[in-house]
């Protein structure tokens, strides 16, 4: 029997790779038919941006505060990488934006050197304020958690397009502390629970607009 071509392999790649990955959104342990809105309207990073692009609405972002000393904390930026970034990169409108404390700027550069290492960081996004910029932003997010003296918190957050803040309500979210966040120190709740999240507001997004196009 004749081996396929390598045309033929191409071509069953581009045909089937984009229905696989799409079936790959829809499927995981999370079977939320939509992932809960925990807070409504959080604020924009605006304020904290030189640049008109960088903003949350019209994006899907993971949001995070790694603090003055975030190299201390990089070890986060590394799992979120390795388990969020890399998987969603391609999708257009999704962003990592982290927020620190002025005086964080040239460790937030080197951070940014360690995790472009293996990946294209260019949906990786540093925003610098004062410490009452950096407490009003967080503050905005309304979760039970509170930033250390050096503006860090452990936690990811999913904002999606619209600055809803995403998250879990079951009862065992609450006990586990994954309400509003996802602790980023632990790799296994960012692959168990965050990737799967991050999944359903992606579905959420392409079936909004297969739906707009129809209705057009």
């Amino acid at each position: 029997m004749a081996k396929p071509g390598k045309n033929t392999i191409v071509l069953s790649l581009l045909f089937f790779g984009p229905l696989v990955f799409y079936l790959f959104l829809l499927t995981g342990t999370n079977n939320f038919a939509k992932l809960p809105v925990v807070t409504e309207k959080v604020s924009d990073v605006t304020s904290l941006s030189d640049q008109d692009s960088i903003r949350l609405e019209n994006s899907i972002s993971v949001l995070c505060f790694l603090g003055s000393d975030l190299l201390n904390h990089k070890t986060n930026a590394l799992n979120l990488n390795e388990k969020i970034y890399k998987h969603f990169y391609g999708f257009k409108g999704f962003q990592f934006v982290v927020v620190l404390p002025e005086g964080a700027e040239a460790d937030a550069r080197q951070l940014k050197k360690e995790l472009g290492a293996t990946y294209n960081v260019d949906k990786w996004h540093f925003l610098f304020g004062d410490r009452e910029a950096v407490q009003k932003m967080f503050a905005s997010l309304e979760t039970s958690y509170e930033l250390d003296e050096n503006m860090y918190s452990p936690y990811a957050f999913i904002i999606d397009r619209e600055l809803n803040l995403r998250g879990r309500n079951d009862e065992e979210a609450k006990e586990e502390g994954l309400l509003y966040g996802y602790n980023a120190e632990s790799v296994a709740t960012v692959h168990q629970e965050m990737v799967d999240d991050v999944k359903v507001v992606m579905a959420e997004y392409r079936l909004a607009l297969k739906k707009n196009k129809r209705e057009i």
